[in-house]
Parts: structure tokens; sequence; C-alpha cells
């Protein structure tokens, strides 16, 4: 079969297409024929080992000295269910499915082998395998912090830091569904997409600080990394909450040791990976609420220019990456 392989860390071009054994699911996996898989902030982090502040170390022999011990990539994505392992009773053949990999990665290939347990669900009604392979990581870790850990109520004032990307995209209308009044974070060319997806007000980066103490929220969502607690707090109103998605070791283990800093409540964490919540996310696809935007689409031949895009920061919806058969 056709995988894209990245066996070094380094740019877009370490990623390379090539064949490779098919894999075969054992007992307990099923194996899905890939349709399209999404090229994630977090696929082309781990390409570069471009990894959080504190994490460089540990990640590296956890995940790979000199290249990812996973070279197949590939982090979310969707398909067909080709064939099942012993004792596999949650899909048959043919069902059209939608996964988040997680750690697993295996997404970027023609085929792809996880276990029944993993976070799979149907692809919803009307979506496209592209538009269903957009959905599971941003929508997953979006639904994790304002759900979960931020706890979103009616009326709560929700800054989300990073509007455009696949996890604001998300956390902005999942906040909106959840009764919030949302503002993103964003740059100009990208404020009517965001507006139209939900968000009550946007700040342009480039000409304000949403820290600049003007005005003040009850959560603010930083899926970008660039608002630590110190600054944060300018943003933040008594008893707010900073849910940091993209946090380094010293702000995780803040966050886990000492979550409170005064009034303020510092959050953080890796978003559970549950088949229920992709099925809930899939609902919230089928009644129009969801919609995950696609920023561009590539052939697998052309993933390393996919990669590159990523490296842009300035891509607005998930890069998705069709899987030829």
């Amino acid at each position: 079969m056709l995988a894209a392989i990245c066996a070094a860390y380094g740019g877009p071009d370490a990623v390379r297409v090539c064949d490779v054994p098919k894999p075969t699911p054992r007992k307990g996996e099923i194996l899905i024929r890939m349709r399209a898989a999404c090229v994630t902030s977090g696929d082309a982090r781990m390409r570069a080992a471009r990894f959080p502040p504190g994490f460089a170390l540990p990640a590296r022999l956890a995940l790979g000295i000199r290249g990812p011990r996973r070279a197949i990539l590939g982090a979310e994505g969707a398909g067909i269910v080709e064939s099942r392992g012993p004792g596999v009773s949650r899909f048959k053949e043919g069902d059209a499915v939608f996964a988040l990999f997680g750690m697993r990665f295996g997404a970027h290939a023609q085929y792809a082998v996880l276990p029944e347990t993993a976070a799979i669900a149907p692809v919803p009604r009307g979506f496209s395998f592209e538009r269903a392979a957009a959905i599971a990581f941003g929508g997953s870790t979006a639904l994790y912090f304002l759900r979960d850990l931020g706890k979103v109520a009616p009326g709560a004032r929700v800054l989300v830091n990073g509007a455009s990307g696949s996890v604001g995209i998300a956390a902005v209308q999942l906040a909106r569904h959840f009764g919030a009044h949302v503002t993103g974070v964003c740059s100009a060319a990208n404020a009517a997409r965001v507006l139209a997806l939900g968000a009550h007000a946007t700040i342009d980066y480039a000409v304000r600080d949403f820290a600049d103490g003007r005005e003040r929220w009850d959560i603010v969502l930083d899926a970008i990394g660039n608002a630590p607690i110190d600054r944060a707090r300018m943003a933040l109103a008594p008893g707010g909450r900073l849910l940091a998605v993209v946090a380094g070791l010293g702000a995780t283990l803040g966050a886990a040791l000492r979550p409170r800093r005064g009034a303020l409540r510092v959050l953080a964490g890796t978003a559970a990976e549950r088949a229920e919540d992709l099925a809930a996310l899939a609902r919230l696809c089928e009644s129009g609420i969801f919609d995950p935007p696609i920023d561009s689409v590539f052939a697998l031949a052309d993933i390393a220019a996919a990669h590159a895009r990523v490296d842009t920061g300035r891509k607005a919806g998930a890069v998705v990456v069709t899987i030829p058969d």
C-alpha cells in the first residue's frame, strides 16, 4: 500500500510517499480503507520535533530520538471498514467511519488498523470523507476543554485565541452552542469567516492585543500557546479560567499542581479520545450546529505541500489529504 513516511525529523520534505506492507487486523481490530485524512498541527509538530517548551527531551525519548517511531503520521481521518479481526462486533465491512488516531498515528496511508474500542464513529449523514476527516481533532479537543474543563455555561463570556485554526474554529462553534458570548482572535482576513461560524465579535491580533485590559472574559481558550497566565490574567474576569490547549511542561505541571493563580484558574492537559465524543460531534454536524471548515485539499502525493501549508500558521480550517484507491 501507499503511505506517507516520516523517517527523520525535519521540514515538510522529510515526508515522502512510498510502498509499505498492508496491515492485517488482529483480534478486536478493524482495518480501515482510508479515503481522506488531515495534516494537523500535531502532525506538523511531530514531523519537525517542534515540541512545547520543556517537552523536547521526554518527547524524543518516548516518540523517537532521530525520527518518529511511528513513521506513518496522521492523527485523524475517514474511510470504509475493509475487514475485521476476530471478536469485532461494533463495526461491519462497508461501514463509513471517521476516527481519531491520536498518538497511534497512521492515518496518512491507504489502510490503517485501529482497535474497535478506539475513538471511531459513523460518518455523519450527508458528509463527504473529506469533511468527515476534519471533525475529530479540532472538535474533540474543543469539546474537552470547553465542556469538561471549562464547564462553559449559558451567558459566559469566552475568548478564543487562534479562532481560525482547527481547534479554534470548533471552539467558536461549540462555545456558541453552549450559550456563551464568543469573541475570536484572528487575522482580519479570517474575521468574516469566524463571525459566520458563530462568534459575536473578533479581534484582529495585528491591530490590538486582547490582553490590553480593555475587556475581560470569563474564559480564555488559548489554541496557539502564546497566552500564558501572566499575559492572560489581563483579559480574565475575577474567577476566570485560562484553558491552555497548547502548553509547555511548566504550564502543564503548574496547572496540575497549582491550578489557582490568585482568583484565576489555569487548566491544561491532553484531550480525551472517546468514541462517544465523536458520536456527539457527528450529531452536531447532522443538525448543522458544527461545521468543520476545510482550508485546503491536497493529494497524498503532495503531502509535503500540505505540511508546508500547516507550517505557515495561516490555515483557516483543516488541511485535508485525499487517499487514492
